[in-house]
């Protein structure tokens, strides 16, 4: 090929100094999509901390290990904290985040990819799982009847127990993404997967109400404050606190909305099949440890609208 070693290591010589972590870090934040930020941005902070006058091609994966470990031991201590791996698992995803980045500006090559060569942690089973009946009601009986505004509380509630969807995917929901002819909304959420979800015609019919009532724009957030502010995380972590207020097995499990879908699509899973209950939470098949054969089992829209049907005991359109 004409290329001698001579002029490999020439061309390493040539390409300019690596920049600081704190002159980088901003540039890969601006990069990312907000959920990474939300995600990766407390870590980002503790390593311009840390190393924010260090070149990014300086730390070796053993120094990493040791970042990884300190932040470890001095997470914030929580309720739920599970001896800081956690926080370490996402120390490491952001440096590599951050990297991966470094290598496709060109200021390094992948085998210099430090993040790489450090493992994450073992992520420990999630203790979260399908609430009973009876607790389920309690919860909604409590965010019904408390609080500054109840409405709004119980349509989150049943919004996500008949869709399973994540806090992202309602947040992002706007009124232009209802399709109340068929009983369907777009639900956007983390990876950027978009997808259609039926719920039933009651559901359909309050969250068009809500939309009029507290003037969401077509293309604005629907959910909203009776002052018209659309609302963010910080609402499903005042309702939490406020039905643990009231539900002492609530505060002292630590239940969140993620149950809520634990809860659904456990439901869905034991009583239409596996691959409803894939295609109800939104997985791409054949990902994950699914296997091969999820790719030639996939459900269909109106099975999942009859599993919908099923579980709020209404006709849907597409059943």
């Amino acid at each position: 090929m004409g290329i001698s070693p001579a002029d490999l290591v020439a061309a390493t010589s040539d390409r300019p100094p690596a920049p600081t972590f704190a002159e980088y870090v901003p540039v890969v934040a601006a990069a990312v999509s907000a959920g990474t930020r939300r995600a990766y941005g407390s870590y980002w902070k503790r390593v311009v901390e840390q190393w924010g006058q260090r070149r990014i091609d300086e730390p070796t994966p053993s120094e990493i290990e040791r970042l990884a470990e300190y932040v470890k031991t001095h997470v914030v201590a929580r309720r739920n904290a599970r001896g800081g791996r956690s926080a370490a698992e996402h120390l490491i995803a952001s440096l590599r985040c951050l990297y991966r980045r470094a290598v496709a500006d060109g200021l390094l090559s992948e085998a210099e990819n430090p993040a790489l060569k450090v493992a994450k942690p073992r992520r420990l089973p999630s203790t979260r799982r399908a609430l009973a009946d009876t607790r389920l009601a309690e919860i909604n009986e409590v965010a019904a009847s408390t609080g500054d505004d109840p409405a709004l509380d119980s349509l989150l509630l049943r919004l996500h127990t008949e869709t399973a969807c994540r806090r992202g995917g309602a947040l992002a929901l706007r009124p232009v993404d209802l399709d109340p002819d068929q009983c369907l909304i777009l639900l956007r959420e983390k990876g950027e997967t978009v997808r259609w979800q039926p719920v039933s015609p009651t559901l359909m019919r309050y969250l068009q109400r809500h939309a009029e009532q507290r003037h969401a724009t077509e293309t604005g957030p629907l959910f909203r404050y009776r002052s018209g502010q659309p609302i963010t995380y910080r609402r499903y972590d005042h309702l939490w606190v406020r039905i643990g207020e009231h539900l002492q097995w609530v505060h002292a499990q630590q239940i969140s909305t993620h149950w809520l879908r634990h809860t659904t699509l456990t439901w869905v899973e034991r009583n239409f099949g596996y691959a409803i209950a894939r295609a109800y939470a939104g997985h791409s098949a054949g990902g994950g440890d699914a296997g091969t054969t999820a790719t030639y089992v996939r459900a269909t829209i109106h099975e999942v609208a009859a599993a919908l049907a099923a579980l709020t005991g209404e006709p849907h359109p597409l059943a």
